[in-house]
């Protein structure tokens, strides 16, 4: 039984070699109850686009008083609103934020570089807008075009819009499937080829998914990534199978 045990380690590292090159990790070993197993972890991936975008933006107005300054930006979040709308958003897709509201002052200061005053100069009151859509090219559009409003007198403030996608945990249950297939054949070319067969299934791990923008270099992060900056992402997950041999 120990020269049998032996052969199929040999054989099977021989033909890990092989897969160690192409990517698979593969371990044989003995285990507690003196059975050769193998692990060997699979991988899947899948570009995908996403469906769904937020994008936000700020205005501003100063005023010395507080209740001119409220004036004008309420005249700017008018002229925002109706922009957004003319160009196709539907008005419960915006989100308008309360107003902030921040004092301003200037500090006067003497010849040795000292700040011997502060004088009030005026309230900026701020309010932003929030746009979550499923028609993401229409709301990227808008973000680029978005600074038509300083020829109305707004100072309007973009962010980089975010991307998300409606269909990810379909997707993550698919690219588990195909992962552990994956593992699965891997395991049994090995072992076929050494001329061993798998047994019974001992444990699997599931590794974290990993989400980045397409043909980039992005790291992966031990917790798992998700990239938000790019429409067109790629997914991937490894699962790792380990198994008696006969």
């Amino acid at each position: 039984m120990k020269n049998h045990i032996g052969s199929i380690v040999i054989g099977l590292s021989i033909v890990v070699t092989a897969f160690l090159l192409s990517g698979a990790w593969v371990k044989s070993h003995l285990n507690d109850s003196n059975k050769s197993t193998i692990r060997v972890t699979g991988k899947a991936d899948r570009n995908f686009t996403s469906d769904l975008i937020v994008w936000s933006g700020s205005f501003s107005k100063k005023s010395d008083n507080l209740s001119d300054a409220y004036q004008l930006l309420k005249k700017d979040q008018d002229v925002v609103n109706a922009y957004l709308q003319e160009k196709g958003l539907k008005k419960e897709e915006l989100k308008f934020s309360s107003i902030t509201i921040d004092k301003k002052f200037e500090s006067i200061y003497n010849d040795k570089g000292y700040v011997v005053q502060t004088v009030f100069k005026g309230y900026e009151l701020t309010q932003s807008v929030s746009i979550e859509s499923k028609e993401v090219d229409k709301v990227e559009q808008i973000s680029r075009e978005i600074t038509e409003l300083i020829n109305q007198g707004v100072e309007f403030y973009s962010s980089e819009p975010s991307y998300f996608s409606t269909k990810l945990s379909d997707i993550k249950i698919e690219l588990l499937k195909s992962a552990t297939e994956d593992a699965r054949k891997r395991a049994e070319t090995i072992t076929q080829s050494a001329g061993s067969g798998l047994s019974n299934l001992v444990q699997s791990y599931m590794g974290v998914f990993q989400i980045t923008a397409q043909n980039s270099n992005e790291d992966y992060e031990y917790g798992g990534s998700y990239n938000t900056t790019s429409k067109e992402k790629t997914i991937s997950i490894t699962v790792t199978l380990e198994y008696d041999l006969k």
